[in-house]
């Protein structure tokens, strides 16, 4: 098919070959719209993303392969490599941003409208196989004695990886082998977490239903319960606080400079301490139901005052 190609374009009647192509015929380019600044050098190509950005006019994310119709321009050399400057808009907002090519580093730099997400590392740190540099590989060709050397030091690398490998091989096989199992047991797997998650959706439903919230709840961690803790022991009932309150009147002394022990000391503590033990022996009463005549209650009373006096006349 590649010889109709020719044959497959429209001549008009007034066509004159002697002035050349059919396009130069026409006063077209080639490139039609993509040539519409050719004047000024500049050619509209389909530019595809060389790596994660984040755009300065919008904030938001542009991911590694999104495709752009952008302006080509030769704004330099390196050496005998051209160096191109790609500007387009971002297809979220009205921002442009600018990248130029590299040659020296093998990159690409943002010049403006644009910042790159860093997510680079060096290749060493999780034991990569990094290809040789330049440098090295110039002076592996020239130095004989540090091409031995290297060598010698690539072969103690390679025997030192090769148990750890063997490992990771053994591993492989013993858990891959046989593919039936291993699908079955993922699958176990899933649906056990699935169950799981489905589990606490319900119990934070509930919880939500029970506040009349609105809200979207974090998983619980470890320090969550810590705090929850700590915040229970620290809560009292309201009969606890008031029964302190109460014993903290009862034991702080009628006069400016008297003490304590004074009027009764030790055995006027204990006094007040059963009084209020009778006390919270007659509200628990209440809230059983239990009948109760005001007579004991007074008796009580008479009772506890009696031995308070008698204690304060031994003691005196």
């Amino acid at each position: 098919m590649g010889e109709r190609k020719g044959q497959n374009k429209y001549y008009p009647p007034d066509y004159n070959p002697k002035k050349g192509g059919l396009n130069k015929f026409q006063g077209t380019h080639a490139l039609r719209e993509r040539a519409r600044k050719i004047h000024l050098g500049i050619i509209i190509i389909r530019f595809e993303m060389p790596y994660n950005i984040w755009c300065d006019g919008c904030k938001n994310h542009i991911g590694m392969g999104v495709r752009y119709n952008a302006e080509k321009t030769k704004v330099g050399m390196y050496y005998t490599t051209p160096i191109f400057k790609f500007r387009m808009k971002c297809h979220l907002c009205d921002n442009h941003f600018e990248i130029q090519t590299d040659p020296g580093n093998l990159d690409y730099v943002i010049l403006s409208g644009a910042r790159r997400q860093e997510n680079r590392w060096d290749p060493l740190q999780n034991e990569q196989v990094v290809p040789e540099t330049k440098e090295v590989q110039k002076r592996l060709f020239d130095d004989a004695m540090y091409k031995l050397e290297h060598q010698a030091k690539d072969a103690q690398v390679a025997a030192d990886s090769k148990p750890v490998l063997q490992k990771l091989v053994e591993r492989n096989m013993s858990v891959w082998d046989d593919s039936y199992e291993a699908n079955c047991r993922l699958r176990a797997e899933f649906r056990q977490q699935k169950q799981e998650i489905k589990g606490q959706q319900d119990l934070d439903r509930q919880l939500l239903a029970k506040s009349s919230l609105d809200i979207q709840l974090l998983p619980e961690t470890a320090q969550d319960r810590e705090m929850a803790a700590l915040m229970k022991l620290q809560t009292k009932s309201a009969l606890e606080r008031e029964s302190e309150q109460r014993l903290e009147l009862l034991m702080r002394p009628a006069l400016p400079g008297a003490t304590a022990t004074t009027f009764g000391g030790l055995k006027r503590q204990k006094a007040l301490n059963n009084h209020l033990q009778l006390e919270d022996l007659g509200i628990r009463r209440k809230k059983l139901k239990e009948p109760q005549t005001e007579a004991s209650s007074a008796e009580v009373k008479s009772q506890s005052l009696v031995g308070d006096y008698s204690s304060s006349s031994e003691e005196s």
